[in-house]
């Protein structure tokens, strides 16, 4: 799809963002200023490089996506990212993407990530407060919850938007259900070979689902499977 660049490590976060509408990976103005806006260098463990091009571990044999993948994503659900609407992040990990829905829907729509890792809910919730997109943790409006996310977070379903940030074997059946009519998911779904897939809930509640991509992610598992994997 847009192939993996390297850029070195670029110092300022608009610059990486920048070098993504260069190569042609953000083509959306609104994808554009909710990344500037949103400052990649907060959610990255210290020590790491936080505008270069690649994923990072953070802690529990999880990672955060790369760049390019998180700019690909929100090109692919901006229209279910409008003002007022519903968005759940899967594996929320460090809230990096969490907040950046939360800018896209804006204080009258809910943001909502879900996390099995206690520790990663703190850590992202500390993260989310030094970032723009802290009014809304605030106000509730944006919200980081400790939960199994192949069950999603039925509590505030259906969703205009979901993003699945690791990959199932297949698509769980209770993230189609909490998708909205007329919403889309997009989740990463195989074991050895991996497929971003883009799933679309018609009107009438049928589904369709294209493959967008190749990827790599880790897989989504349980809380266990996960601490334990090598």
């Amino acid at each position: 799809m847009h192939g993996l660049w390297s850029s070195g490590a670029s110092d300022k976060n608009k610059a990486m963002v920048e070098q993504l509408q260069r190569y042609g990976v953000i083509k959306s103005s609104k994808v554009a200023e909710v990344m500037e806006t949103i400052d990649r260098g907060l959610f990255v463990p210290q020590g790491g490089s936080p505008y270069f091009d690649s994923p990072m571990a953070i802690g529990y044999n999880a990672t955060i996506s790369a760049p390019h993948m998180h700019a690909a994503c929100l090109e692919l659900l901006e229209d279910h990212l409008q003002p007022g609407m519903r968005a759940l992040d899967v594996g929320s990990g460090t809230g990096y993407l969490t907040a950046c829905f939360a800018l896209m829907v804006g204080p009258g729509g809910r943001a909502v990530g879900v996390e099995h890792i206690p520790e990663l809910v703190a850590s992202s919730a500390e993260n989310i407060k030094k970032s723009a997109a802290a009014p809304q943790l605030n106000d509730g409006s944006l919200s980081i919850h400790i939960a199994d996310g192949r069950e999603g977070w039925p509590e505030l379903a259906p969703y205009d938007c979901i993003h699945v940030g690791a990959a199932a074997p297949q698509i769980p059946e209770a993230l189609i259900e909490q998708l909205k009519p007329g919403g889309r998911m997009v989740i990463p779904v195989g074991t050895i070979f991996q497929e971003l897939k883009v799933v679309d809930k018609k009107l009438d509640g049928g589904v369709s689902i294209r493959d967008e991509t190749s990827v790599r992610y880790v897989p989504l598992t349980s809380k266990d499977a996960q601490l334990h994997s090598n």
